[in-house]
């Protein structure tokens, strides 16, 4: 569900009852968002140099220089996952998307050039993220592992198993490379 964000009342913004309990974020995040920024901030300034070497740089231009650094950083901001028990978040710039774990209808797996993982739950609730974000996160995915199981005992969980099974494949590939290579056995 889109919803838009109001920090000032935790209930209200996710449009349920937030379940209680601690909270595990993308600990990648802010490194994405220096990035992001970093971009648009590297294409406004070559932008900007380029102009005045060519002598042709007016406010006008400036202006439009901005506007396309803006934009570029927009595009370039991943949302800012958390999740608690029972709860995934995804929030943007303006939305908040969330989604209650524990009651999943479907999972599903998108391929392409950028894969996603699309959740829906049984209140209309419908969050797509980048399956990366809980291959580097354990924490957010044992906890989303957990709620879906519980989906699948109480019998909402109708599609998904498949993708589900997929992305533990993959994270525990991975855990077992990361140990592999911080034991020096690579």
């Amino acid at each position: 569900m889109n919803r838009p964000i109001n920090p000032s009342a935790n209930g209200a913004r996710t449009g349920h009852a937030e379940p209680l309990g601690p909270t595990a974020q993308d600990t990648h995040w802010a490194g994405e968002r220096r990035s992001a920024l970093g971009v648009a901030s590297l294409l406004f300034s070559a932008l900007l140099v380029l102009d005045a070497g060519a002598g042709r740089l007016d406010v006008t231009r400036g202006a439009l220089w901005s506007g396309l650094a803006v934009l570029l950083f927009v595009v370039l901001l991943p949302p800012r996952v958390s999740t608690r028990p029972g709860l995934l978040s995804a929030r943007g710039l303006l939305v908040e998307r969330s989604v209650r774990t524990d009651r999943l209808v479907s999972v599903r797996w998108s391929d392409g050039v950028a894969q996603r993982m699309v959740l829906r739950d049984t209140q209309g609730g419908r969050v797509e993220i980048d399956p990366a974000v809980l291959v580097r996160n354990p924490a957010m995915w044992r906890r989303l592992d957990a709620d879906t199981r519980t989906s699948v005992e109480r019998g909402t969980l109708l599609c998904g198993a498949t993708a589900l099974r997929r992305l533990a494949g993959r994270i525990d590939r991975e855990t077992a490379h990361t140990v592999f290579r911080v034991s020096g056995l690579e």
